[in-house]
């Protein structure tokens, strides 16, 4: 059997293990954290229990797919809800203090359409059409991109591919801002379409058109949550694992990848190599033996491998977990490329109820490009008002917070800066943390008009960049992983197959195909094509698998 060692139990670590196990690999998984799911994180405390890390469940197809791998199925693994309404919008108020009616967005494309038009009379036809050319992207992204190693030039130059390329070539030239703001003119229908950038790690002036593909996601198919939550997700993540075969290590740090020099050095194409930084040969000249690691006890311990498989995040795989021989990408490479956000992740109990908060609300500021500049600027500070997202699971899952009390998760995205400190429990967190969360507890007060919020609040936690640079080694204490600017999109991000060292692959918001749950789920089926051999561009063909629920 092919000995297997996976570096990381988040999504993309746990579903490569399952796969590969289901593969019939000998697969150890080491997670140095005492849970599994890396950043799809939880908390409890006092009655509550919090995701503290994705909670939009978006891309169904992607994770009926994955799960159809595994022999099984969405419904027989999770308990969906579709949400209705989607979400809700908060507008900041105008100079004299007053607010702005909330916009709905509600569930179905019909009343989407219906939505628009009241705000904009004949934007639903505009946005009739966008969602046309959303989905159509969405599909070409999946059948061509998302799932595409990368591996060989000739499975990109399909008919339907080039004959797209004028259409393409417009999408992937013209920023996601600009492509909204020509067919829309009211500022907060402009926001709805270009807000969806931050949860890829951007900008809407740095993202893209391609990316008006997320728009069919929650304006088309609408939003859903797996009850729960993301916790859920990870408990059949690592079910699925377990029973596959895979041995999980809990309080298992990895501290070295091994190699040796490789008995038969492959020359790589040159598609295969495109994302070479300068300077490398494009030879996997090394190949990988093992992973030392220490357990929670401190003793070190050591696991021969044929194949490695690193989910943890790609700069902290490459820069502390391989030698300077062994990496493909210098430091040149990181210099060049782009964060996306930090986050200071605010995590409340509240007394009571608040109905006028959905399951998920988004807070917009007027001054749409100075919040952004404050975060992906030259000169970055954490913005004042922010943007934020809030969501209330409370609203759907009853289980997460105890009788008449809400539980809501705070997104405030900020500079990725580990220097601006970490959180903790009920304000004990660093200075600059603990003053963004009260502005947001602030913000959400006065604009959802809920005078005494802060009063109400029993049970409070934050989380910092510090944490996600302590907790996760991410690169610059970033929630999400390099930014999706199209010099880091598709075959121009880091890719799941090292270029030095045989053996060893990446998975993981910070490689291909990119940020969020969907995409590390199909990190994982990329790394396995690796393995495999596989240049196809889109997913492995699988026999669905029909449910056994009812």
């Amino acid at each position: 059997m092919t000995r297997t060692v996976v570096i990381g139990g988040g999504i993309a670590g746990l579903a490569t293990a399952a796969l590969l196990a289901h593969e019939g690999h000998e697969v150890q998984l080491l997670e140095q954290r005492d849970h599994v799911g890396g950043r799809a994180g939880s908390l409890e405390r006092d009655g509550f229990r919090w995701d503290t890390g994705p909670s939009w469940y978006l891309m169904p197809g992607v994770f009926d797919h994955f799960f159809n791998l595994l022999g099984t199925s969405t419904a027989e693994q999770l308990d969906l809800r579709t949400l209705s309404p989607a979400y809700r919008i908060f507008s900041e108020p105008n100079h004299d203090g007053v607010r702005p009616d909330p916009l709905t967005i509600p569930l179905g494309s019909d009343q989407v359409l219906e939505t628009f038009e009241s705000v904009e009379p004949g934007s639903s036809k505009e946005l009739a059409s966008y969602l046309v050319s959303a989905r159509h992207t969405t599909e070409m992204a999946e059948r061509f991109f998302l799932y595409n190693p990368f591996t060989k030039m000739q499975a990109l130059l399909q008919p339907e591919v080039v004959r797209s390329l004028p259409k393409l070539a417009q999408l992937l030239l013209t920023p996601l801002d600009k492509y909204v703001s020509q067919r829309f003119q009211h500022p907060v229908l402009r926001q709805v379409l270009g807000y969806p950038a931050v949860f890829l790690g951007t900008s809407p002036s740095a993202a893209p058109a391609m990316y008006h593909l997320m728009s069919a996601l929650d304006l088309g198919d609408g939003v859903q949550y797996p009850m729960g939550g993301f916790r859920a997700l990870v408990e059949r993540l690592e079910a699925l694992a377990v029973d596959a075969g895979v041995r999980i290590h809990i309080g298992a740090e990895a501290l070295k990848i091994t190699t040796r020099e490789a008995t038969h050095p492959k020359k790589l194409g040159r598609f295969d190599g495109l994302n070479l930084p300068s300077g490398l040969t494009g030879k996997d000249s090394r190949e990988v033996t093992g992973v030392k690691w220490r357990d929670s006890s401190g003793a070190e311990h050591y696991s021969v491998a044929d194949l490695v498989v690193s989910g943890a995040d790609l700069h902290h795989t490459e820069t502390q977990l391989l030698g300077v021989r062994d990496r493909s990408y210098n430091k040149k490479y990181w210099q060049s490329r782009t964060s996306g956000p930090g986050a200071v992740l605010v995590m409340l109990g509240v007394k009571g109820s608040l109905p006028d908060l959905p399951h998920h609300s988004l807070f917009f500021t007027r001054d749409w490009e100075a919040n952004f500049a404050s975060i992906f600027g030259d000169d970055p500070s954490i913005p004042d008002p922010a943007s934020i997202y809030v969501c209330k699971p409370s609203a759907t899952d009853a289980g997460v917070a105890p009788q008449d009390h809400e539980n809501l998760f705070v997104l405030v995205p900020i500079p990725a800066d580990p220097s601006l400190g970490g959180g903790g429990a009920d304000g004990s967190g660093d200075v600059m943390i603990e003053r963004t969360a009260d502005a947001a507890i602030d913000q959400i007060s006065q604009w959802a008009n809920i005078p005494d919020l802060r009063e109400r609040v029993v049970a409070r936690h934050t989380i910092g960049p510090a944490d996600f640079a302590r907790d996760y080694n991410s690169w610059r204490g970033g929630m999400l992983g390099p930014a999706h600017t199209l010099r880091q999109s598709a075959m121009f991000r880091a890719q799941n197959a090292s270029k030095r060292v045989r053996g060893l692959y990446y998975a993981g918001a910070t490689t291909a195909p990119g940020v969020g749950v969907p995409m590390c789920l199909i990190s994982a089926e990329l790394v396995l094509k690796r393995i495999r051999g596989d240049h196809s561009t889109g997913p492995i063909t699988v026999r669905p698998v029909a449910s056994r629920i009812g």
